[in-house]
């Protein structure tokens, strides 16, 4: 598996790959994605290992809607259903990150209402959420925590913060003739629009994510990365900032983060779809979430930018 371009999943997709390859999670329960079928137990004797059948002649589980599971003959053993969680479904994922935007959406209605009487306070809270999220990040992905709740969970309110005290500085001033709130929505819809296209995209084959492809996005964002960081540095040492000027640089470099982001939901897309063709536990669907936050939040942030641009 190549490595992704999300941080978030990067470690996450290695830690669980070792465990499969260590015999540490069970391997029977998925081989090809979402809608594909998936490992399957053939009838050793009786049903193969003392436990049913998982292939058609089985008379077990099935696997993700699909009936039969599996080819017949092609089976590994499977763990103990005690010592084993269930595998990771698409509805997994799905739940997980529809509780992590709804942290970040009510988190930023509170920071953004904050700043309404208290823009000070607001302004505190989105350093602290800026802040926070980074970190949060960090003990994710050093400190293995894949499959925590509590981090996705901590993760998303830190980014509502932080959003919701972006979005305040943008709706509390005029840009051109546009109002600084119908940026917002323009922005949340054109988030919304994106993400659904390019899951349209990975589901359609569309796009191919194949591993040059990866590759060139782990670059193309380390790139940017860096870039970030140098003109952060010229903007606090010497009042220089090309980047986010509003300048015909900084719409360049903006339309090139906002494609990037737009590209990283397929690589996201595949992650998930490995994890889950790994027979990943159910709980690592809070990393997925937690990587798909991220990227969100990307995105909206540079769209809402862009539009700052063109009407100031």
């Amino acid at each position: 598996m190549r490595s992704s371009s999300n941080p978030a999943f990067r470690s996450m997709t290695k830690n669980v790959e070792k465990q499969v390859r260590t015999g540490g999670m069970g391997h029977g329960y998925a081989q090809q994605g979402y809608a594909q079928q998936g490992y399957g137990q053939q009838d050793y004797g009786q049903h193969g290992y003392g436990q049913p059948g998982y292939g058609p002649q089985g008379n077990g589980q099935q696997g993700f809607g699909q009936p039969g599971y599996a080819p017949q003959g092609y089976g590994q053993p499977q763990m103990p259903a005690a010592a084993t969680e269930r595998p990771m479904t698409i509805d997994d994922v799905v739940q997980k990150t529809g509780i992590s935007l709804g942290i970040v959406i009510a988190l930023a209605a509170v920071n953004y209402f904050i700043g309404m009487n208290n823009p000070a306070l607001a302004m505190a809270l989105t350093a602290v959420g800026a802040i926070g999220g980074l970190i949060t990040v960090l003990v994710y992905s050093f400190g293995k925590k894949f499959n925590s709740a509590p981090v996705t969970i901590t993760y998303a309110a830190f980014e509502g913060l932080f959003v919701g005290g972006f979005s305040f500085i943008f709706a509390s001033a005029q840009f051109g003739n546009a109002n600084g709130g119908a940026m917002i929505s323009q922005a949340v819809v054109a988030t919304l629009g994106v993400f659904a296209g390019m899951l349209w995209a990975y589901r359609s084959g569309a796009i191919k994510v194949t591993p040059r492809f990866q590759k060139f996005m782990l670059g193309a964002l380390v790139g940017v990365l860096f870039m970030a960081v140098f003109n952060l540095a010229g903007a606090i040492f010497f009042d220089f900032n090309p980047l986010r000027d509003g300048g015909p640089i900084a719409i360049g470099f903006s339309l090139v983060c906002i494609v990037l982001a737009a590209l990283s939901f397929l690589v996201d897309f595949k992650e998930a779809d490995e994890l889950i063709r790994m027979g990943a536990p159910s709980s690592y669907s809070w990393g997925v979430a937690l990587g798909l936050t991220v990227t969100l939040v990307w995105l909206y942030t540079e769209i809402l930018r862009l539009l700052s641009y063109f009407n100031d």
